[in-house]
């Protein structure tokens, strides 16, 4: 498996991948957020500027090269999976049928997100959060969250912002991780991101906070604020 952090989260040892995929060996999960899915065809649909259209089989090659490594026994995807609700609509028959065959090949959870309310005509349940253990895992974090009432999770685990955190000149996606919050980087090929230094990360995130730097190897290092 390629190199990862291995860190704590509500009692539960996580790994934060260079890919920037989580993973949970202790559940056989795969997590990933923001894949946006879709966006050069999209942004030209509306009119945008026009991107080379091949990000969703970029994405889609590097999540099923991720699964590869890990077998898990489920995909979490959390939210913004798709950049519209047309665009799971708008996939060519090729990357429809690639996603459909990694579907398919095991658990898969839709987590609904602010620009896709839930994929239609894909197999994988859909909802707007799930909780497993002491785990709650949604699209975008929640300020006030300290623990989910029905539940019982100590701890929540969402994307959303795709946080970038700069290091010696140069800004990387990351993960960002305090004692009950975890935010993953976007995996989707185009995807920008939101420094770690904006007022909207440093609110959320503890003052003890890291940011795991993907790459080659993920680096773990004091959120830069």
């Amino acid at each position: 498996m390629m190199a990862g952090y291995d860190f704590s989260l509500a009692g539960e040892r996580l790994t934060a991948l260079g890919s920037g995929a989580l993973w949970w060996q202790t559940r056989g999960l795969l997590c990933v957020a923001d894949l946006h899915l879709g966006k050069s065809e999209r942004q030209l649909r509306r009119g945008g500027t026009a991107l080379p259209p091949y990000e969703t089989r970029d994405t889609l090659d590097r999540l099923a090269a991720v699964i590869e490594q890990t077998q898990p026994e489920m995909v979490v995807c959390l939210g913004d999976s798709f950049d519209d609700d047309a665009a799971a609509a708008a996939l060519s028959p090729t990357d429809r049928a690639r996603l459909e065959q990694l579907i398919t090949a095991t658990r898969w959870v839709w987590i609904t997100g602010n620009h896709d309310p839930a994929p239609t005509g894909l197999a994988g349940a859909a909802l707007d959060s799930l909780t497993l253990g002491p785990l709650l895992f949604r699209h975008i974090a929640d300020s006030a969250f300290t623990s989910h009432p029905d539940k019982d999770a100590t701890a929540e685990i969402s994307g959303h912002y795709h946080p970038k955190a700069r290091l010696r000149g140069s800004a990387r996606p990351a993960f960002l991780a305090d004692h009950q919050r975890l935010i993953l980087p976007a995996f989707g090929t185009y995807t920008g991101g939101l420094c770690t230094t904006h007022s909207a990360l440093r609110d959320l995130m503890s003052p003890r906070a890291l940011a795991i730097l993907t790459g080659p190897r993920a680096l773990p290092c004091p959120m830069p604020r």
